[in-house]
């Protein structure tokens, strides 16, 4: 594929997932990754000092820059898509707040992901949207001390029929919602292609209304989310209308791997990136 000057991030949560946390970092760095993004990558919201320290140890020493990571997000694999909007569990997520953007900081981290949240059985969904708006206008307050960009994304319905941001026009409505309310303009749209290309949206279209909206991108091929060109998603097309629109950000590589670099990565003519 011709991927132009585009930059591509490793998901040291889903590429690497298989290794134990603090070896994922020199694992991207030697299929020559220089970027990483990660998922929520401590066990509690509250995390130990050590904890944070070895991870920043871990990524500075395989000389991987950090681009994006999520706040807490709940477990994944079990079917969580965040807690911000969760009666109950919305604590968490803000008692993350504070971990979050000071790991940014640290590390020159500058897009924060925080996902919305499914809808609960037997709560008012306006009542969730509510205590969303709260708790992303917390987050965005608090990401914009450090010069950081909070982003939200949309998740297909196939894969979570209870999330609510279920399209791009429904992500960045949000999204501006979260601006007008904290008074800033640091909060900004994920685009992950897969969700989009899983839920049939019209890719092209998307990336030219929302292109000033677009903070982020992530990306894998659908069905079975493996690497671009495993699937049905015309990413020669796509790769060509981001690079062709000027986005100057990272593209993160977000989709399950065969375990086996020369597969994974055959796609990449390079591993273009930037320091």
């Amino acid at each position: 594929m011709n991927t132009g000057t585009l930059n591509f991030a490793a998901n040291l949560s889903m590429l690497y997932g298989h290794l134990p946390l603090l070896q994922r970092p020199a694992a991207a760095a030697a299929a020559g990754f220089t970027a990483a993004e990660i998922w929520w990558p401590f066990d509690s919201p509250l995390p130990a000092d050590r904890d944070v320290d070895a991870l920043a140890r871990a990524l500075s020493d395989a000389g991987l820059q950090l681009v994006a990571m999520n706040f807490i997000e709940g477990d994944m694999r079990a079917g969580d898509r965040g807690l911000l909007s969760v009666p109950g569990r919305a604590a968490e997520f803000r008692d993350s707040i504070d971990t979050t953007v000071a790991f940014a900081d640290r590390t020159g981290c500058r897009v924060l992901n925080a996902l919305y949240g499914n809808r609960q059985p037997d709560t008012d969904p306006g009542a969730q949207d509510e205590l969303a708006l709260e708790s992303l206008v917390l987050a965005a307050r608090a990401a914009h001390q450090v010069g950081a960009s909070v982003v939200l994304e949309t998740i297909s319905r196939q894969e979570a029929p209870d999330y609510p941001l279920g399209n791009a026009d429904a992500t960045v409505a949000m999204a501006d919602r979260v601006n007008d309310a904290s008074g800033l303009s640091n909060t900004g749209f994920l685009c992950d292609l897969y969700h989009h290309g899983r839920n049939g949206e019209d890719i092209p279209d998307l990336l030219k209304r929302h292109a000033g909206r677009i903070v982020h991108f992530q990306i894998a091929d659908t069905p079975g989310r493996g690497r671009p060109g495993s699937g049905v998603l015309d990413y020669p097309d796509f790769f060509s209308r981001i690079d062709a629109s000027g986005y100057d950000g990272w593209i993160g590589l977000e989709y399950e791997p065969t375990r086996d670099p020369a597969v994974d990565f055959d796609w990449l003519p390079s591993l273009t990136a930037r320091s």
